[in-house]
Order: structure tokens, then sequence, then C-alpha cells
């Protein structure tokens, strides 16, 4: 199994390793924070970080392809950790999975931007 940090070394598109890396600890963080808001709030919703997954998950594709549509995709990305964040934000210093998970959409939200210029 190749690890996440040994990914972004073997990319034929190096051009995207800064928003890869960023992107895999964000999809990562999320996953925790999923994990953990379903576990207290059994009836929680967790659809901004679903989609924030789902969404990096095609992204990270897309740019180790060199998709020609890599960065629409990182702009709507962008906005959805933006949303994201946003959420995670609403449960104040309650959930330190949550303030994890928005940092971490924070960085992916900027890392993606940069690669809009």
């Amino acid at each position: 199994m190749i690890s996440m940090n040994k990914t972004t070394s073997m990319l034929r598109n190096q051009q995207y390793s800064s928003c890869i890396e960023s992107c895999n600890e964000c999809m990562m963080a999320c996953e925790a924070c999923c994990t953990e808001c379903m576990t207290i709030m059994s009836s929680g919703n967790n659809q901004q970080q679903q989609q924030m997954m789902n969404m990096n998950m095609a992204r990270c594709m897309m740019m180790c392809r060199g998709s020609e549509y890599a960065k629409q995709m990182c702009n709507m990305c962008a906005d959805i950790c933006e949303a994201c964040a946003a959420e995670c934000d609403k449960m104040g210093s309650n959930m330190d999975m949550c303030k994890q998970c928005a940092d971490a959409c924070r960085r992916c939200a900027q890392e993606c931007r940069n690669m809009m210029r």
C-alpha cells in the first residue's frame, strides 16, 4: 500500500502536489470528523463533510491525470471546503475533530484557490 505522503512524490504532474497533499489531509480530517459526529450525534447531518470528501477524491484523480478540468474542479472544491469549515465552526470548541476538520478545509480551500491563478 502506498502512503499518502509518498503518493505526491510519484506524480507525473508535480505542479499539483501541494494541492493534492492538502486535499488528502482534508479528506482524512473530514472522515474523522464525520465519524465522530455520527458517533456523538447519531442523527447528525454530515452532508457537507461527505460532499467535500467525494469532491476531493475526484479532484485528486483529475489532477493526478492532468485533466484539463482540474482547475474548475479546484474552484468548486474550494467552495465546498469553505462551506464545510463554516459548518464545523458551528460546533464551536465542543468537538476537537470538527476544529481540525475546519482548519484542514480552510488550508485545502486556499490551496485550491492558489491553483486557480
